[in-house]
């Protein structure tokens, strides 16, 4: 899927998501204050927006000119500002250690420019920091609906982990949820993933549950040399 597949479909006048935030990020980012935050792939802009309306200073980057039009769009029916980037969040390289918040939401590629980007994600966290990626499951594929169809732009939160090695990770699991519905049972994990158990359920009707990989990670708590009992905890809040 390239820039122009998504300004075609993009195309519309309506929002192709909702206008609401994500409901997975509302829930990670409701114990952190605001701060600096950058949306990568940020489309339509709805995450980037309800942030700013949270009191965070945010930037917001896609390939879709089309895209990019709407979020402008959305920020001013909402008075909220947004600084927009025009740019492939593959190659674009963002300012290091300037944001509290880094949001890698459903953004599907393959391995090799999922990695790149997760490189990207980490080197812009600011001390105390929290990278946040969501996304579509592998195992959605066949105990999910909707979501891409190729196995090869899908996730494990087993295969994030470990393209995030320079970072604390502080949650890693799978969510099986129906669509509008209550979130399924999450499990929490300090560092080292819990595979977790999804749902056994049928792809099937537009609605249905859906199987989500969630990953919170911040930086690794690293020791003073000269003071090993002091230790800096650069950890997300």
């Amino acid at each position: 899927m390239d820039r122009g597949y998504w300004n075609e479909r993009y195309g519309t006048q309506e929002l192709i998501w909702r206008a609401d935030p994500n409901r997975f990020l509302v829930e990670e980012v409701e114990r952190i204050g605001p701060g600096r935050a950058l949306d990568l792939a940020c489309g339509e802009g709805r995450n980037s927006v309800w942030l700013a309306s949270q009191g965070w200073r945010v930037v917001g980057v896609d390939y879709s000119s089309v895209g990019l039009a709407k979020a402008r769009q959305l920020a001013a029916d909402r008075s909220v500002d947004v600084t927009w980037i025009e740019d492939d969040v593959v190659t674009w390289m963002p300012p290091q250690g300037a944001f509290d918040l880094v949001l890698v939401l459903y953004l599907h590629l393959p391995a090799e420019q999922r990695r790149q980007v997760m490189a990207h994600a980490s080197s812009a966290l600011a001390p105390g920091g929290v990278l946040l990626v969501i996304g579509h499951d592998t195992t959605n594929l066949n105990e999910g609906w909707g979501g891409p169809q190729e196995a090869a732009v899908l996730f494990t939160p087993e295969e994030v982990v470990a393209d995030l090695q320079d970072l604390r990770i502080e949650r890693a699991d799978r969510d099986t949820a129906a669509a509008h519905t209550p979130l399924g049972r999450r499990r929490r994990c300090h560092r080292r993933p819990d595979p977790g158990r999804a749902s056994s359920v049928k792809r099937g009707r537009q609605g249905g549950p859906r199987v989500n990989s969630l990953v919170r990670s911040g930086f690794l708590p690293r020791p003073r040399p000269r003071c090993p009992t002091r230790t800096a905890r650069k950890r997300a809040a």
